[in-house]
């Protein structure tokens, strides 16, 4: 198995290499057929190593290979290993198979495009990267495949620089992943001064006695602990796309959609979630840090739900729907569901995919065209679209039948997001609460949105330009057969993984690799919960996906009579809560004027200009009076002899006295 995990993180990054440094020996095809291979092969062993872990000779135990020693500096020596347990595996078979599927798909897509071999090769590279950010055996090893996905992301969304829109957007992504960024770094120095490691086998080993010291800072005596986790969770905040360090997300849609499909659905956002799974014996020693982390995830996956209602982008719609089921992901594992957080992550991962990829789908269908206002009736063109859409959509609103063969039957959403519900209401505290109405509210939202997405798209007259809709056809293959394999995904996976993630075989499948002992206790009150609690998400999706109906195929007036209505409300939500205005006056703005500032005063009118421009300045003047002197008239060297004979005798005269 050794090789295998060996294999999986390096065939991409192999094929990455080849793509991008051979890009014009090789040409277009062989890039695309060489970093397709070497991502299906890939997945392929990921499904191996998920199998062996989980339920085969290496089941629910650690496997560590270390490579090298990365460097040994005084106490502190890092080595670079693969760590592979059953929350390793289930990250592979998520990143792999996604990952193959946009590779794939990007075939169709991008063709004609004139940047293919080096799409490819950022695709692989991405790819590496976030394999070697879920096999890390240590914080350091794991910072290096955080701040790798951070570089690709920007390569990635910034693919088309030719659009000031996509350099501006892929700037944006890089700086406040950063800021992120920059508290994950403090979280990983405060944790190796509290423990002397940064590997994760010594670090959870010292967990309890880490949980009983303090730390001083500014006259404030706090607990070291649960400094340093939520340190660590503003790392996952940045990365994650979580209420406050959102901004990057949405216009990351500036990139070409596979790119959209690959960070936004499986891999770079849910890198958080991971985090905090992975850190999991931490944060359950630090209560304080976990209901920060309730509460965040709760008013995300409420935030994001009301800009997804009112925008028109076919792409933002879905960006703000990733954002808020991160935000479900996170408040379970608040709340000590780390398996159901994670359960989410891998379903949420097809259906989501899916969803980007079926967008996709529709632009190729329309010609770039991207804003559902000038879409309508597209399910005449392009059926099969259609009607995998409607698979992810049901899989997103979270559609099935409850309570009948133990658990219920239903499309991959069904299970994970009331499984999170329900251990929110499980928790018994005000936090768990909180979070379970504001999920509530959230899923009523998305099964309206999502329904608005395809009553817009592929419902009623085509509302577009006429050109364009006489042109429009379905996807081609190449781009159909990946949405296939994403939908079986989206219908299979809740419920044949349910038992394994929160049923009764969850702790043979998950072994030691997240917190058992706040994992056993929440999904105990998980199960015990009243019936009412296990209905109501499916009844207010149910009501969510009935009112968008009404909406916008019933009554297609509504809408703007519900706006005009409630106008200053809609134009908060469509304006996405200000945010950007605010971070605009308060951080760019002031960051601006101060750079003027000291570019214009500071640099040029100081430093400059008492320094190199000031002396050029005054030797070119006095020059300038010198060179009157050189007239050409005979006069006038007369005059100035004079003047300096008359200058010597004085100055004689005065010295001998």
């Amino acid at each position: 198995m050794d090789l295998a995990v060996k294999l999986i993180v390096l065939l991409p990054l192999v094929a990455a290499a080849i793509a991008g440094l051979l890009c014009r020996v090789i040409g277009d095809r062989p890039a695309q057929i060489v970093t397709c291979a070497a991502l299906l092969i890939a997945a392929l062993l990921s499904v191996f190593v998920f199998v062996r872990i989980g339920f085969g000779p290496e089941n629910g135990k650690l496997v560590v290979t270390k490579l090298f020693t990365w460097f040994d500096s005084g106490t502190l020596t890092v080595d670079w290993s693969l760590r592979v347990d059953t929350l390793t595996a289930v990250m592979l078979i998520v990143v792999t198979v996604v990952s193959s599927m946009v590779h794939v798909y990007s075939i169709g897509y991008m063709a004609g495009d004139p940047g293919i071999p080096r799409f490819m090769a950022y695709l692989s590279l991405f790819t590496f990267f976030m394999l070697m950010l879920v096999t890390a055996d240590n914080l350091v090893q794991m910072f290096f495949g955080w701040e790798g996905v951070g570089l690709a992301s920007y390569l990635l969304i910034g693919f088309w620089y030719d659009r000031p829109s996509a350099n501006a957007a892929a700037i944006k992504a890089f700086v406040v992943n950063r800021v992120g960024d920059f508290g994950f770094a403090l979280g990983i120095f405060a944790v190796w001064m509290l423990s002397g490691s940064v590997g994760f086998t010594e670090i959870f080993a010292k967990a309890p006695d880490m949980a009983k010291l303090r730390i001083h800072f500014l006259g404030m005596d706090l607990p070291a602990l649960e400094t340093a986790c939520l340190l660590l969770f503003v790392g996952a905040m940045g990365k994650s796309a979580q209420l406050g360090l959102h901004t990057w997300l949405p216009d990351a849609m500036e990139g070409p959609t596979p790119v959209s499909a690959l960070i936004h659905a499986a891999t770079m956002v849910t890198a958080g979630v991971f985090m905090v799974c992975r850190l999991s014996p931490l944060f359950e020693l630090a209560p304080m840090a976990l209901q920060v982390v309730t509460l965040v995830g709760a008013a995300t996956a409420f935030f994001a739900a009301t800009i997804g209602l009112t925008q028109f982008d076919i792409k933002r719609v879905v960006a703000y729907s990733t954002c808020s089921q991160l935000g479900y992901m996170f408040f379970a594992a608040g709340v000590g569901a780390y398996s159901a957080a994670m359960f989410h992550l891998m379903t949420h991962a097809f259906f989501k995919a899916l969803l980007f990829l079926g967008s996709g789908s529709v632009i190729h269908c329309l010609h770039h065209e991207q804003d559902m206002r000038k879409m309508g009736g597209v399910k005449e063109k392009a059926p099969q679209t259609f009607y995998l859409m409607w698979i992810g959509t049901l899989a997103l609103a979270g559609i099935g039948i409850p309570l009948i063969m133990g658990h219920g039957i239903g499309l991959a959403g069904f299970h994970s997001k009331d499984a999170i519900l329900e251990s929110a209401y499980g928790a018994h505290s005000q936090v768990g609460m909180i979070a379970y109405w504001l999920g509530i509210a959230g899923a009523f939202m998305t099964a309206f949105y999502s329904a608005r997405l395809m009553f817009m798209t592929f419902y009623g007259k085509y509302r577009g330009d006429h050109h364009t809709w006489d042109h429009a056809h379905e996807s081609p293959p190449v781009i159909l057969i990946p949405l296939y394999v994403l939908a079986t995904g989206a219908v299979l996976s809740g419920v044949v993984a349910y038992a394994w993630f929160v049923g009764d075989g969850w702790q043979q499948f998950w072994g030691k690799a997240i917190a058992v002992k706040s994992t056993a206790e929440i999904l105990h009150h998980m199960h015990e919960v009243p019936v009412w609690v296990k209905v109501l998400p499916l009844v207010v999706a149910l009501a969510g996906l009935a009112l968008s109906y009404l909406y916008y195929v019933v009554a297609p007036d509504l809408p703007a009579r519900t706006v005009a209505a409630f106008r200053p409300l809609h134009t908060f939500f469509y304006n996405k809560w200000y945010f950007d205005e605010l971070y605009d006056a308060i951080f760019v703005k002031p960051a601006l004027a101060i750079g003027r500032f000291f570019w214009k005063k500071g640099d040029g009118a100081v430093i400059d200009g008492l320094g190199p421009d000031g002396i050029a300045t005054r030797s070119m003047n006095i020059a300038g009076v010198l060179s009157r002197f050189q007239s050409g008239y005979l006069y006038h060297y007369a005059f100035v002899m004079l003047i300096g004979v008359a200058g010597l005798v004085t100055y004689f005269m005065i010295s001998l006295r």
